[in-house]
Order: structure tokens, then sequence, then C-alpha cells
């Protein structure tokens, strides 16, 4: 089980005495203790028997700390130029502190905090954020059918939805804010709906794109680019991870929402790939948008623009 050391990486060796000891050699065995390339430990102070190293990795595994105590004390001890005895002791603040503690003791408090942990993010999993996006939307001049959609499907399914606010068509603002929901929101999925098409306005893909470069984001159609309002080449959808939560750009349009709701609630039951999820809803949305093209003439959409649906 991994650890954050919540920025508390001072090990304190107390009685313990140098005589032209090499400081290279004590890093590399306290991370040979301690499961840790040597590169990893900085010794950044000695005074007066005392000595404290620094774990420069701000996460570690936990056994490899737990009830270690002794056996830094006697590998430190074995290296040339390292004098220590009975009264030499380990401190440390925070989950460093584990390594002074009885191993088999320990070993038990480490499995119940794993269960605990486990609990833990199966309760975030089912947490649901769910933002709106537009500046008609943000001023009232359209109402927001799509959240209550949202909210009511997947509080169906047994998750646990949050409204969250309606979000700018601005980049930055929304990749940060989208950032921030799955740092410190405590959610194992996020919703935003709108921003997905094809103008200038439209930035939900892109804000997606900036929290997680490689995010999928498949053409629900395709325009020739420049023709009418068309500043991009079509509409995507985006499905993206940050911080194990993942992120999913559905379009602005009630009823392709709602459509979209029964594919991505499977994909997640299923734990598909991010591009496998992308790739169910964007296919289901082509077939909606088909049958809405039908009886019309050709391909045409609006504004004289050729539309072209993806395979």
């Amino acid at each position: 089980m991994r650890a954050n050391l919540l920025k508390k990486t001072e090990l304190r060796i107390d009685n313990i005495y140098l005589s032209d000891a090499n400081l290279t050699d004590i890093a590399s065995a306290a991370g040979c203790v301690l499961g840790l390339p040597p590169e990893e430990i900085l010794v950044v102070d000695y005074q007066h028997g005392r000595l404290v190293l620094d774990i420069l990795n701000r996460s570690v595994d936990a056994c490899n700390i737990v009830g270690k105590h002794e056996a830094l004390i006697k590998k430190l001890g074995s290296l040339a130029g390292v004098f220590v005895s009975e009264k030499t002791a380990v401190y440390s603040n925070g989950m460093l502190g584990w390594i002074a503690l009885d191993e088999g003791s320990a070993v038990e408090a480490l499995i119940e905090s794993h269960k605990k942990v486990g609990e833990i993010r199966r309760t975030i999993a089912r947490r649901v954020a769910v933002f709106s996006s537009g500046e008609e939307v943000a001023k009232k001049e359209i109402a927001d059918t799509n959240t209550p959609a949202i909210k009511n499907r997947f509080e169906a399914e047994g998750y646990v939805v949050i409204k969250r606010e309606t979000l700018s068509d601005d980049k930055a603002l929304m990749s940060a804010k989208l950032r921030d929901a799955a740092e410190l929101g405590g959610y194992g999925i996020i919703v935003i709906t709108g921003g997905v098409g094809a103008e200038r306005k439209d930035q939900t893909v892109e804000a997606i794109q900036t929290v997680d470069p490689g995010a999928a984001t498949p053409y629900v159609c395709r325009f020739e680019k420049g023709t009418g309002r068309h500043f991009k080449d079509g509409v995507k959808i985006a499905v993206g991870r940050y911080n194990d939560t993942v992120i999913i750009a559905l379009p602005g349009p009630n009823d392709e929402v709602t459509a979209s709701l029964d594919p991505l609630i499977e994909g997640l039951r299923e734990n598909a790939t991010s591009q496998a999820l992308a790739e169910r809803i964007a296919a289901n949305l082509r077939q909606i948008l088909r049958r809405k093209m039908k009886g019309r003439k050709g391909n045409n959409c609006h504004e004289g623009c050729q539309l072209h649906l993806p395979d």
C-alpha cells in the first residue's frame, strides 16, 4: 500500500556518531532497509550525535516502513565510520513514525488501514459531480434540463450526485475547475454538458485535454472547417481521467444527454477504458444524428455545410 508522507519526510536518528563516514553510503544503506533507491534519500544534517535524513519521494510503500527501526540502526552501524549503541533511536512524524512500531501490531494496523482506504475509494467511486456550461445557461436564459436528467439516472443506479456550478466558455477556467474537483472534491466521476460543438466558443473538449492530454475525443460528426459558424472541423465528446477520476464531456441538447446515459453507465459498470467508453457514447450519438438526418436532402445540416458521420 502506497502511503503519502504529507510533507512529513524527515527521519531523525539520535545518538549516532560519525567519524569520516561516507554520506552516500549512509543514504544507500537507509534506502536498502526502506526499499527506496539511494537517490531518493538525502542526508540533510548531522550535529552532536543527531543525523537527519530526508525522503525525497513523497509516497512510499508502507510495508517497507513498518517495524524497520532495529534493521535501520543495525545497517547503519555496519558502515565504516558510523557508530551506534543501545541509546541510538529513530524518530519521525507522520507515516514515517511507523518505522518505530512493533512489526506484528503495525502490520495488523496496516491491514486495517488498507481496508479503510479501500472503503473510502469505493465511496468516492460512487460520487458524481455534474457541471453545466455555457453563458446562456449561466445567465438563466436557457434552463438547465441536463443536470436533473443526469442526477435522476445516476441516483437510480445508487450513485450520489452533486450539482456543481455552471462553467463559462473559458478553457483555462474550465480546466482549473475540473482539476480542482478531481483533486479535492472526492468525486469518482465528473460529467460536464455542453460546449463540445464546432464553434469558437466551444471549449469543453479542449479543457479536458488540458487536464488529461491523453483523453479520448472521438468525433460524433465532422464538417468542412470554416463553413458557416464552424471554427472547428466537427463535434466531439471526451472522456479523460485525472487523479483516478473519470471526466466525461457530453453534448448540450437534452435528448442527446439523456440518450448517452445508458451507454455511459454501462461502460462505467464494465470499467471500460477511456477510449472504449468515449467511443461507445459517440457511436450512440451518431445513430441518433443519423435518425435526425433521415429524410433530409443529402447530408446538408445548416448554413450550407456538409455533414459527415464517421463509421
